[in-house]
């Protein structure tokens, strides 16, 4: 059957943020109402509270139903976030996905034919999975360390879908997308991740005619980045073509090293001093790079925005908002 957005009442958690308004904006673009979007603030509703989510399911739409939910909101950061708050992260986002999942059981989304989209992290993947990483592999390991708390809560949510499905008949898809970058990002240097922090330290440092840039571990690591509008549309196939929670790689289908990365920042930002590498700061995990078969069979989605492209318009981004 054709899937079909007209009148769907959806739940959008995350809806204001980094990735959030990209898939707003898809959403309104396919046709959904803005009054059929409703994004709950942290200010009204705590989702790592069950009496909130519960509220949230009898208020969003009422008297009527809620259709579908894309579950975006998440607490997350980069390695020295990550290393900060460890509890807190498995908590948050552990209790955000069993809330939400079994409300939206209990207001039976699965007879109505409703779906819950949830979207997973790179992070779930074994600390020395083979690359390309491939979907199959997501249970033969733990995590690197210093984000296993993050990851194992987001993996735990795909293993509740996935069992709501067997017994309850439970609609949902499950996408992980791999580290995301471009505008609205976090630049917070506390709790950004590699990019946006990057951008920020050029850009910063360019105004200052610093001399150096120091950057964290030793520039080994490899990461592979994907532009937040191309993720977003990955989240919307997902949303309309899934029914069962295979977990599904997003991906550009790309690695870098993080030292090129820097390089390469350096140059589109047009800072001239030095990169002082401080070793004793972790790489992370040692290489991500994901398969994104999966994507192009299942999803018919493949990354359209290049790499260069996308950083600079980021840099643009942050340049005009900073």
């Amino acid at each position: 059957m054709t899937f079909s957005w007209n009148n769907k009442r959806i739940i959008l958690t995350g809806g204001a943020g980094f990735l959030g308004r990209c898939v707003k904006a898809k959403l309104l673009a396919r046709g959904v109402s803005e009054a059929n979007i409703f994004i709950p603030r942290r200010k009204d509703f705590d989702l790592t509270s069950e009496m909130d989510v519960a509220r949230l399911y009898r208020t969003a739409f009422k008297p009527h139903p809620v259709d579908m939910v894309i579950h975006l909101a998440a607490e997350v950061g980069g390695i020295g976030a990550n290393r900060a708050n460890p509890g807190r992260y498995f908590f948050a986002n552990m209790a955000m996905a069993l809330h939400l999942i079994e409300q939206a059981r209990l207001n039976n989304l699965e007879k109505r034919d409703g779906r819950f989209i949830q979207v997973g992290t790179i992070c779930a993947y074994p600390k020395f999975t083979p690359v390309p990483f491939k979907e199959d592999d997501l249970w033969n390991g733990y995590p690197e360390e210093t984000n296993a708390p993050y990851g194992v809560a987001k993996k735990a949510a795909w293993q509740m879908l996935d069992a709501y499905k067997l017994q309850y008949g439970f609609k949902s898809a499950y996408v992980l997308p791999v580290n995301l970058y471009g505008p609205h990002d976090n630049f917070d240097l506390h709790s950004s991740h590699v990019i946006p922090a990057l951008i920020r330290k050029c850009v910063e440092a360019q105004k200052a005619k610093a001399k150096e840039i120091v950057c964290w571990g030793t520039g080994a690591a490899s990461r592979e980045f994907l532009y937040v509008d191309d993720a977003a549309e990955g989240i919307i196939r997902a949303a309309e073509v899934m029914t069962d929670p295979d977990p599904i790689n997003l991906g550009a289908g790309f690695e870098i090293t993080i030292k090129n990365l820097v390089e390469l920042i350096v140059k589109l930002t047009g800072f001239n001093g030095g990169i002082t590498w401080d070793a004793t700061k972790p790489d992370g995990q040692p290489r991500r790079c994901l398969s994104t078969e999966k994507a192009s069979r299942l999803l018919d989605w493949n990354a359209q925005v290049s790499f260069e492209d996308g950083l600079k318009t980021t840099i643009d981004w942050y340049r005009a908002n900073s």
